[in-house]
């Protein structure tokens, strides 16, 4: 079996179809020693660890063990608090604990060493340039001149995805209003645990109304800035605008911690279609979709479609008919696609709540931040808010994207 992509969506791919035994490699363009900058994505849920302990027994543990799980959410609105909450058991009684949060290099880190235990190949600086599948199976070739045949493909190769636009799938949806900051600041010496917590400041006075969001991570932490209408995202992400910001922030003594700076217009797509005419190619990931970051649903989300995209390929290459093996993919296809229609949804409307001048969520922002000193709900609507809705996908699953 092949897997375009070697992120981690393409090795939970590659770890799955291993744990249901069938033997798989992966194709990636960029080479093995590719540049991995900047923390990524840091949130990796339980439902996640859960999958990927039940493809690689262990896995898990490491990330947790490797992560944090901060115990305190906080909230400010306009310089005031507005909500703050200390769990006093924030990693739950189980053994998998409700997240942890960790750079994705991390992550990354943890799949090459379980591929290389199961022994599972990654082919560096093969670029997927054409796909052509047909009734009895697929036929890739690569930019180093490699031609392969596979009777299933799962394209896992990001946002500008190759195997996407060779099935000719269309990739549509909307574009984020602000452009947003994201910054990885050291803390030298590790996390205190007194200081890990999770803060989101509406309207933050210390940088001149923009949203902000902090949150630790193993060895530093991540800093989101919302930009303003009229912001020019370049000028702000220079090293003495970010210091400068991480100073009102955070405080002088991470002036010079910072690592890494990137901007971004966050975009809410989704292919029409997550498997090709011939039910041979399935996408997952990025390659299916892109989310706003609000809710940590992108690489969960992907990590989820790798796993089902290995199920439903361990059932069809049983199947005793081509039908039941279509059917198979179909399947595949129909829950993924409705998954991912809820995880845009949501994300979308974390969104909204935070760029959208809409006249009605102002007020009851604002209506919530009056009154969280008296009700705690209000407050924890304001904590909450950000991030999308709490549910899941309206599919059976085992786990929650």
């Amino acid at each position: 079996m092949l897997i375009a992509g070697a992120g981690p969506v393409g090795m939970s791919a590659a770890l799955a179809l291993h744990a249901r035994g069938i033997d798989t490699a992966i194709l990636e363009a960029e080479s093995a020693d590719r540049d991995r900058d900047g923390s990524r994505a840091i949130y990796v849920h339980g439902s996640t660890l859960r999958t990927l302990d039940r493809i690689h027994p262990g896995i898990a543990a490491d990330l947790v063990d490797e992560g944090l799980v901060w115990p305190t959410r906080r909230t400010l609105y306009r310089g005031k608090e507005a909500f703050n909450r200390t769990y006093d058991s924030p990693g739950s009684k189980w053994d998998i604990p409700p997240f942890t949060s960790v750079p994705q290099v991390v992550t990354e880190a943890y799949m090459h060493d379980a591929l290389e235990e199961v022994g599972v190949d990654i082919h560096w600086d093969s670029a997927v340039e054409t796909v052509e599948s047909s009734a009895d199976g697929v036929r890739v070739e690569t930019a180093d001149g490699s031609e392969w045949r596979t009777e299933y493909l799962i394209g896992a190769d990001g946002g500008g995805s190759t195997v996407r636009n060779e099935i000719g799938a269309n990739f549509e949806g909307d574009q984020s209003e602000n452009a947003f900051l994201i910054a990885d600041i050291e803390e030298e010496g590790g996390h205190a645990e007194a200081d890990l917590e999770r803060l989101f400041h509406y309207d933050a006075p210390e940088t001149d109304g923009r949203n902000v969001l902090l949150v630790p991570f193993t060895g530093g932490w991540r800093l989101d800035i919302q930009c303003l209408e009229g912001d020019d995202p370049e000028e702000l992400k220079s090293d003495e605008r970010m210091q400068e910001f991480i100073r009102d922030v955070m405080g002088e003594e991470y002036v010079d911690n910072l690592k890494w700076v990137s901007t971004y217009y966050f975009l809410q797509v989704m292919a029409d279609t997550f498997v090709d005419d011939h039910r041979r190619v399935l996408l997952a990931g990025e390659a299916a979709h892109l989310l706003a970051p609000f809710g940590a649903r992108g690489m969960n989300s992907g990590i989820a479609d790798a796993d089902e995209a290995a199920s439903a390929i361990a059932v069809a290459l049983g199947a005793r008919t081509d039908a039941v093996a279509r059917d198979e993919i179909e399947l595949y296809a129909a829950r993924r696609e409705t998954a991912a229609e809820y995880n845009l949804n949501a994300a979308g409307q974390a969104l909204e709540y935070l760029q959208g001048e809409d006249p009605v969520t102002v007020l009851r922002k604002e209506a919530a931040a009056s009154l969280a000193d008296h009700f705690e709900a209000a407050g924890e609507w304001l904590d909450d808010a950000p991030y999308g809705p709490h549910g899941s996908p309206p599919i059976v699953s085992t786990g929650n994207y």
